[in-house]
């Protein structure tokens, strides 16, 4: 099945995760990041996964207007739908719901937080600022989670087959 994977990033970790993603699911799988790419037409994809990284608890504008623009279209595909942050359990959870269409989150085949990164080197000293003085951070760190990639992955490429349950 043809892939599109969308994606917004602010400092390289989603472009990151996205790229670790493409290649997990492998031929007939394009990316296009939301900033500074032409979106194809999303009717030659039958699968589109779409992710974004969370800043001050919330996604990009650009995922969020995405998802607003083409819901209709996404509604008749399957969808994936991943952020990435650094928050863990109920929190990063709530930053998921919140990043997409309750209507998109029910229809996603598949949803994730896949951990997330601080690159002190992308980022300019007010960023720098407030992450060290709100998340208390001093250094840059990677906490992505590749057995997390790696699950959603292989859950967008299971096939559900009805007849299955009737054996």
């Amino acid at each position: 099945m043809k892939t599109l994977i969308v994606y917004a990033t602010t400092h390289g970790c989603t472009g990151k995760v996205a790229s670790e993603l493409k290649e997990q699911i492998g031929a007939g799988t394009d990316i296009c990041n939301l900033k500074n790419e032409t979106i194809p037409c999303l009717a030659q994809y039958g699968r589109v996964i779409i992710g974004g990284s969370i800043h001050a608890g919330k996604i990009q504008k650009r995922v969020k207007d995405f998802c607003a623009s083409n819901l209709d279209v996404l509604l008749k595909c399957e969808v994936g739908l991943f952020i990435c942050c650094l928050e863990e359990g109920e929190v990063a959870r709530r930053q998921l719901n919140n990043s997409f269409p309750p209507e998109l989150m029910q229809h996603a085949k598949s949803s994730a937080v896949l951990g997330g990164s601080i690159n002190f080197d992308k980022m300019n000293f007010i960023e720098r600022l407030i992450i060290k003085k709100g998340a208390k951070i001093e250094e840059s760190v990677s906490r992505v989670n590749h057995d997390a990639v790696t699950r959603f992955a292989v859950n967008m490429d299971k096939v559900f087959n009805p007849f299955l349950f009737l054996v």
